[in-house]
């Protein structure tokens, strides 16, 4: 089996050389997925996004979730990039790569690893207004609990 490839960074990422660094070289891979998240301005009042993680944690809970989508959709590549810090809107947050033979299980592999990072990994996220006021810290949503659910024999 395969490892995943798990990065919590600070720093921005290439979306294109990540694909790259997974497809080089590989004539086994039919399909590539990518999901990237980006950090949206919230009807223009949002500043910036604000993320924090549990160092360690949240590297090892990434790959602990990233390791069950390889092997319940016999993934042949797994790419998670999560960023950490001050992002302005439109700047990328997060990159979830998943290769396979075939599309369908790339899909299912990027959502099923996109619905576990949004619930399960240790990040906290507080908004920064526009306006230069701090905001909240950022609950979770029963949506994003609800996605987590239809994978309900996992995680």
């Amino acid at each position: 089996m395969i490892a995943p490839f798990v990065k919590v960074q600070r720093d921005d990422f290439d979306l294109q050389a990540e694909v790259d660094r997974m497809t080089e070289g590989r004539h086994d891979i039919g399909a590539v997925v990518t999901f990237s998240g980006l950090c949206r301005d919230e009807g223009g009042a949002l500043g910036a996004l604000e993320l924090e993680h549990y160092p360690g944690m949240a590297e090892a809970e990434i790959t602990r979730i990233a390791t069950l989508a390889i092997e319940r959709f016999e993934l042949l590549g797994l790419t998670a990039i999560h960023r950490y810090g001050k992002i302005a809107p439109g700047e990328n947050i997060v990159l979830v790569i998943a290769a396979a033979s075939h599309r369908q299980p790339a899909f299912d592999g990027a959502n099923f690893l996109m619905d576990f990072l949004k619930t399960s990994a240790p990040f906290w996220k507080k908004e920064h207004a526009k306006d230069g006021k701090e905001g909240d810290w950022v609950s979770a949503k029963d949506a994003d609990d609800a996605a987590r659910g239809k994978w309900a024999d996992n995680g």
